[in-house]
């Protein structure tokens, strides 16, 4: 038996549960090898990994698409990730000229937007509008019960929803097609004021996507409501914010204190460099719902009592921290890692296990751990969500034992 890597070209790497001590064996039964390939840090976890510790990941590829003319969407919600119960999430991609039709929910709506372009439109609870044009970076935030829509311009559209309820889906909301074809027709000819007649041809049950035509210009499409626009804008340029720099990556905060409206969910865009990671860490407000959007890593989640479990993260992929879990996140490729924490909450918040040691009387952290001036000389009373030092920086292991 060979436990070489294979020879590039002719024999296939084959990882197997082996550790370097070795402690595992040999798996010959039936098997995912591109799954055990992705997952190198389940399939062979850390030593240091122990205990009973819930799914925290789970990714959109393993959902399912509904597919409309204009459009496609896909979630991730409670039934598919059982533990994620705060947040739900859903991908969504709109051709140009697709139209998420109009329509409401009874939970709060925050969206980044992944790439093209969109308009989206709404009306608050006293008759003021809103309509804007969103690209690459963009955020919105619609409160709960205040009706929109979302249509794709010239290059069309995808982006993520967050809602705050784990057991939310978006295909059961209240969409104004829906409600129409449930309406007796005689109860819309009172309510509008025209003869029944007039609705022969609405949809005879929810339309969710439809195609339609590519809007003109913003300029063009603009409604003067009686009552003005909206007080606090349903917008945010993320990416046009200036970030939060550390040695080996960024983070770009957003939530009540500079998105004013968005006050049931609060956001962070991280970047981690290769070699660098996401610092020790927890939430001291509410469990952290994550989505990946480049780049690949892992994740290790402690849960007290001698509970942890590492998880192997990649774009498209979903991750949860149950609320003041500590965790962190190791880039261990070689492109950087763009992720967003997402959070039922008005505001952003975490402690730095490097911070909380450095602001904490020094004999009592050196007696409570058994360390001495080699580490305590280096701890910082300033937060770096994310981390990299020359020397001591993670980068790619050796594959794991193959056939």
């Amino acid at each position: 038996m060979d436990n070489s890597e294979g020879i590039p070209g002719r024999t296939p790497y084959i990882p197997q549960p082996i550790r370097p001590d070795g402690a595992g064996g040999v798996d010959r039964g039936p098997r995912d090898i591109m799954r055990d390939l992705q997952n190198p840090d389940m399939l062979v976890p850390p030593v240091t990994d122990a205990g009973l510790v819930p799914n925290l990941r789970f990714s959109f590829s393993d959902t399912n698409m509904k597919l409309n003319h204009g459009g496609w969407s896909r979630e991730v919600t409670i039934r598919e990730l059982p533990v994620a119960t705060t947040i739900a999430g859903v991908n969504m991609s709109l051709t140009p000229g697709g139209v998420r039709e109009l329509h409401w929910h009874q939970q709060a709506e925050w969206s980044y937007m992944l790439l093209g372009h969109a308009r989206i439109t709404a009306v608050d609870q006293d008759g003021r509008n809103f309509i804007a044009d969103v690209g690459p970076g963009d955020l919105w935030y619609f409160p709960p019960g205040i009706p929109h829509s979302i249509q794709g311009l010239e290059d069309g559209c995808e982006f993520l929803l967050v809602f705050d309820d784990g057991h939310f889906s978006d295909l059961n909301t209240l969409s104004i097609s829906d409600w129409f074809a449930h309406t007796p027709k005689d109860v819309l000819s009172a309510n509008f004021g025209v003869p029944a007649e007039a609705f022969s041809s609405i949809p005879a049950q929810q339309v969710y996507i439809y195609q339609d035509r590519v809007p003109g210009p913003l300029s063009s499409q603009q409604v003067q409501s009686p009552y003005g626009t909206i007080p606090l804008t349903f917008k945010h340029s993320l990416l046009a914010q200036e970030p939060i720099r550390t040695p080996g990556g960024s983070v770009r905060i957003v939530d009540s204190s500079n998105f004013p409206i968005s006050t049931q969910i609060a956001a962070a865009l991280v970047e981690i460099q290769p070699g660098a990671m996401r610092e020790l860490h927890w939430h001291p407000n509410n469990d952290e719902w994550q989505y990946y959007l480049s780049g690949q890593g892992r994740m290790t989640a402690f849960a007290g009592n001698g509970a942890a479990r590492t998880f192997d993260v990649r774009a498209g992929d979903v991750g949860y921290v149950p609320f003041a879990y500590g965790h962190y996140i190791q880039n261990t490729g070689t492109e950087t890692i763009w992720f967003l924490e997402i959070f039922k909450s008005s505001r952003f918040q975490d402690v730095s296990l490097n911070q909380w040691m450095a602001l904490t009387p020094r004999e009592l952290v050196a007696s409570n751990l058994n360390i001495g001036p080699e580490v305590l000389d280096v701890l910082r009373k300033e937060k770096w969500p994310v981390v990299k030092y020359p020397g001591f920086s993670y980068y790619p292991r050796p594959r794991l034992t193959g056939l």
